[in-house]
């Protein structure tokens, strides 16, 4: 169970993370800021990663979060294809987009 809670709190402050990251920022400035890219797309790497490996340890857990299927997903394309900034900033302007 320590685990499960490890991986729980990794999504939590990483989403709570790109949202500091983001506060009053706007696509220019994301666009513009290659560190700030770069800590964002960090961010959601943890999140899908702590989800997948969430998965593996307790499946009835990871399976009452919404939409875990599209979180890992956007880690592995995160993290195995290259990604325009418009495609991540779009997601994470969202204002329905849900990080978990």
């Amino acid at each position: 169970m320590d685990d499960v809670l490890k991986h729980l709190y990794d999504v939590r402050e990483a989403a709570v993370a790109i949202r500091r990251f983001l506060h009053g920022k706007t696509f220019s400035d994301y666009s513009s800021d290659e560190i700030l890219q770069s800590a964002v797309e960090r961010k959601f790497e943890i999140i899908g990663e702590a989800l997948n490996r969430l998965g593996k340890q307790d499946p009835s857990v990871l399976s009452e979060i919404r939409e875990h299927r599209s979180i890992i997903s956007f880690r592995n394309i995160l993290i195995h294809y290259f990604i325009r900034s418009i495609f991540i900033y779009d997601k994470i302007s969202d204002p329905g987009f849900q990080y978990f």
